[in-house]
């Protein structure tokens, strides 16, 4: 498996459900090929917008074993592997690296809440041990407004301090940039990518790694653009077009608005499906979340559709 640092336009891979809500496997797999194919760089399966927290445990290893034996990339996929518990953190980690893919996204435990940071660090520091493989790429997920469990910046560089190239970088989704910029000034070169592409701009130029987020699953041609050209004079005036869609997409719930999306575009319904809690959204609201993108320069036309 290749070290080669991860960079890029990565979505966090929406999931399609069947009629009886498990994983439609194979429409999974051709929708994490098209994104490759518009504008991503990776894909990133099995997080929050993937709904894993909600899918069982063996549909998400039969999932990561799907993606292993299809002809998609593997080194460059970075598979959502959190859980609250060790073992099966561990268990979705080894799945993972086991086909070869290129990173594992770990949120921390989230049930119990204000855990102390050395609390946090014995987790990760379990994991990693218990993993003991050195293919091992963490991204250490920092979503504190769903997960309600903040990743300090002094944990990053300490399990970095300690567990080298295996703490390969993070997935920022608080929507904070100077959470991002402090660290990346406290770890340079760290494989930070932003949350919201909103700040893929200001990430790279301050050396992060590019970005993992909903709304690219649909926007990531206009995010390539920003990652093949920022150092351009033309940089700004594609991050401005990539802001104005993700602006768009944060006035909706963010699995429903990237799935009411997805079905236009492949123009089929099936991908309003969604697991409970989540449901898609009311009618008159899917038609205005399309009349709006439409608006910032035609769906169909920025958004390839294969």
């Amino acid at each position: 498996m290749t070290t080669a640092p991860l960079r890029g336009v990565y979505a966090a891979a929406i999931t399609p459900f069947d009629a009886d809500l498990n994983p439609d496997t194979g429409k999974w797999l051709d929708h994490c090929r098209w994104l490759l194919a518009n504008g991503c760089n990776g894909v990133a399966p099995l997080g929050t917008t993937s709904e894993a927290n909600s899918i069982p445990l063996d549909q998400r290893l039969a999932m990561i074993q799907a993606y292993g034996a299809s002809d998609l990339p593997k080194q460059t996929a970075i598979f959502g592997t959190g859980a609250c518990s060790i073992g099966e953190a561990v268990t979705l980690t080894r799945a993972a690296i086991g086909i070869g893919a290129g990173g594992q996204l770990m949120l921390p435990p989230f049930y119990y809440k204000n855990p102390s940071e050395d609390g946090l660090f014995g987790f990760f520091s379990e994991v990693i041990q218990r993993v003991g493989d050195d293919r091992m790429r963490l991204y250490l997920y920092h979503f504190p407004q769903m997960s309600a469990t903040p990743i300090p910046v002094s944990l990053t560089v300490r399990l970095k301090k300690e567990y080298g190239d295996i703490v390969a970088g993070m997935k920022d989704s608080s929507g904070v940039w100077d959470y991002t910029a402090e660290t990346l000034k406290e770890i340079p070169g760290f494989g930070a990518f932003v949350g919201n592409e909103s700040f893929l701009l200001d990430a790279l130029r301050a050396g992060g790694a590019g970005t993992i987020s909903a709304s690219t699953n649909l926007s990531a041609s206009l995010c390539q653009k920003v990652f093949a050209n920022w150092q351009s004079d033309k940089a700004d005036e594609y991050q401005r077009a990539a802001t104005a869609v993700r602006a768009i997409f944060q006035k909706y719930p963010t699995v429903p608005g990237q799935k009411t999306a997805k079905a236009h575009v492949s123009g089929d319904s099936s991908w309003l499906r969604q697991m409970p809690p989540l449901e898609a959204m009311p009618e008159a609201a899917r038609a205005e979340l399309i009349a709006a993108l439409q608006a910032v320069g035609s769906l169909d036309s920025y958004l390839k559709v294969a």
